[in-house]
């Protein structure tokens, strides 16, 4: 009996033990994977960046996301609103032209004026004008009678002045020809770079989308006619006025180049004036002209004498329908030599000026007695007595 009592202790005593290390062995493994979960919980949230918490706020959860809400409202509306007026502005700012000074280079110039609008009609009001481009070696003399005849129509015409870099502009320039002086390069008479100044005095001019009509000066130009006169003139005028014909001398074809094939032939080879006129529409292409105008400045040196023959015969070639093949600008060559002649004082008078603005041509098709809106040569000396005559015979 005694010894079955101690076998039934010792049973009992194994099965609580056996009871206990089991009890324990779960224990253990419950708290290896809570610890395990904290610290993989732990790693996780450390991956994400922190956000720095949110300043306290009295407002009820409801009433904050309802102003929130009615916040990014009435911001996406002004931003909406604020992109209507910044794009009406921006046409603007887009059409509005530069300053006459820019830091252009040629190449830049040319591909920026060479830009044409597709749709012909403007969206905007628009006041066509006039560019008055003065090529020039330095001042220009005659600015004050200039002045008289520009005087009461702002806003019709534009000044682009060419003159050479070597020039300070050391006296006072006229008001109206202020700041009207384009960045320019040395111009040699005859020289092709006589042509490439004329070029960058259309680039510049056509930056303007107001400026519909183009006429190339000298500083010894004069006007024949008050400004009205010569702003409807041109603004109804269905033609250019570039002079080209076909002069078989050795001044004429004679300074062609068999080099100059294929683009260029005898047979298209012209003379004219380099005082011309001409339309927005001819004044884009010259300015875009990568076909003959690098034939003429790599064949058409010395004697060739490019700024008789390049408008000439670019025009001959490609717009000799709409060109009505005679200059507006008269000059007098009756003398003879390369350069027509010049006017002193001595030869203002009221008789002289009536005669240049009489002689007859035809225009649009009819006779007309305003065949020159311009003259030149005019030395500085003329000054005076022109702005004395000039109201009574142009009636600036």
């Amino acid at each position: 009996m005694n010894a079955q009592f101690h076998f039934v202790q010792i049973l009992t005593y194994i099965l609580i033990l056996a009871f206990g290390v089991t009890i324990g062995v779960i224990f253990s493994f419950y708290l290896k994977d809570c610890n395990f979960s904290l610290q993989f919980t732990q790693l996780s949230l450390s991956s994400f960046p922190r956000t720095p918490p949110l300043p306290p706020t009295t407002i009820e959860p409801e009433v904050y996301n309802e102003t929130k809400t009615r916040t990014q409202i009435q911001t996406q509306t002004q931003t909406q609103t604020q992109t209507q007026i910044d794009t009406h502005v921006g046409l603007k700012e887009f059409l509005k032209p530069p300053h006459v000074v820019h830091d252009m280079d040629d190449e830049e110039l040319l591909w920026r004026a060479s830009m044409s609008a597709k749709i012909p009609d403007y969206p905007f009001d628009r006041v066509p004008k006039v560019a008055f481009m003065f090529l020039t070696r330095g001042p220009v003399f005659l600015a004050p009678l200039w002045e008289q005849f520009f005087k009461g129509h702002e806003g019709y015409y534009s000044i682009y002045v060419h003159s050479n870099p070597s020039y300070n502009a050391s006296r006072p320039e006229s008001p109206v020809f202020q700041a009207r002086r384009i960045p320019s390069k040395e111009v040699e008479w005859g020289n092709v770079n006589m042509v490439e100044a004329e070029r960058r005095l259309l680039a510049n001019a056509l930056l303007d989308i107001s400026n519909q009509r183009f006429v190339l000066l000298s500083e010894s130009c004069i006007p024949l006619f008050n400004f009205s006169t010569i702003y409807s003139y041109l603004m109804n005028s269905t033609q250019n006025y570039v002079m080209a014909f076909d002069d078989p001398s050795p001044v004429g074809r004679g300074r062609y180049s068999i080099q100059m094939l294929p683009e260029i032939s005898l047979k298209q080879w012209r003379k004219g004036y380099q005082w011309f006129e001409m339309d927005r529409g001819l004044a884009l292409d010259v300015v875009s002209d990568r076909k003959y105008f690098p034939v003429f400045q790599e064949y058409c040196r010395g004697s060739c004498y490019a700024d008789e023959h390049y408008l000439p015969t670019y025009v001959s070639i490609k717009f000799w329908e709409g060109n009505s093949n005679r200059s507006l600008t008269w000059v007098d060559w009756s003398k003879g030599g390369p350069h027509p002649s010049k006017f002193l004082k001595s030869d203002i008078t009221v008789k002289f000026l009536e005669s240049l603005r009489n002689h007859k041509c035809k225009y649009n098709g009819d006779s007309t007695n305003a065949c020159f809106l311009f003259a030149r040569k005019f030395a500085p000396s003329t000054l005076s007595k022109l702005i004395k005559i000039a109201p009574m015979v142009m009636h600036f």
